[in-house]
């Protein structure tokens, strides 16, 4: 179970849930939730914010006012990616009426709110996790330089061949979960920041749930400034490195 409270009404029943997790996205998370209400108002949508200092968690409270399907849960300082998404993932399935499916995606407009129907439709077709991929045909990125560009494409190289199944993008962020695989996962997910990416894939693959990439475009954040620290990208990469082929 998650550690502390979350802000909302408990009782949501929502086929989809989206998942934000939020450091310091004021500039940002309001025109978002309003765009994913309008997009498919029988969502409901979880921030999780970890007590920014710009007030984000107070636009979404602002927001719950108007919105009944938005909840809100505020942990105490900033404790990474990984535990925010597993943090989220507890509270979904902890509701009297778990949605069926859960999507993650980042909060600042890297990712379009307009291209969450293309991973609902496969896992309606009976897919665990779709992977909303920016190097398959049709993906692709905006603004990004060249040293960026070539760091992710090696550390998705690497991941691919430590952990030996045919996916393009690791490292993504927006994604759709069955919450029949985050059931089955959730007990093991031990990531602290962004390697949780690749540990739910990971965990995913060796459990023989289906995974499917579908093509997004990632665009270069609009406001606010990039938090991932040299600390995090440390341990990310090391984390590749540690990995063996199979459990």
């Amino acid at each position: 179970m998650h550690r502390f409270p979350v802000e909302g009404n408990l009782e949501v029943d929502s086929d989809t849930g989206v998942l934000l997790p939020t450091y310091c996205e004021a500039a940002n998370v309001e025109k978002l939730i309003h765009e994913l209400m309008i997009l498919n108002p029988n969502i409901t949508i979880l921030v999780i914010d970890d007590s920014s200092p710009d007030g984000t968690a107070k636009k979404v409270r602002d927001l719950q006012r108007k919105y009944g399907n938005l909840l809100l849960l505020v942990r105490p300082q900033k404790s990474g990616l990984g535990t925010a998404i597993t943090d989220g993932f507890k509270v979904f399935l902890s509701l009297e009426n778990p949605p069926q499916r859960i999507i993650t995606m980042d909060a600042d407009f890297s990712h379009n709110p307009k291209e969450i129907p293309r991973l609902i439709e496969p896992i309606q077709r009976g897919y665990d996790l779709v992977i909303g991929s920016r190097y398959v045909k049709g993906g692709g990125t905006r603004d990004w330089g060249i040293f960026r560009m070539a760091v992710s494409k090696i550390a998705n190289l690497i991941t691919r061949v430590r952990i030996d199944a045919n996916i393009s993008d690791f490292t993504s962020g927006m994604r759709c979960y069955s919450t029949k695989l985050v059931k089955s996962m959730i007990n093991d997910l031990h990531s602290h920041t962004y390697e949780i990416q690749i540990e739910t894939i990971r965990q995913a693959h060796t459990r023989n749930f289906r995974i499917k990439e579908t093509p997004i475009m990632f665009i270069n954040r609009k406001n606010g400034k990039s938090k991932l620290s040299i600390n995090e990208i440390i341990d990310f990469l090391s984390y590749i490195f540690s990995l063996k082929k199979r459990y």
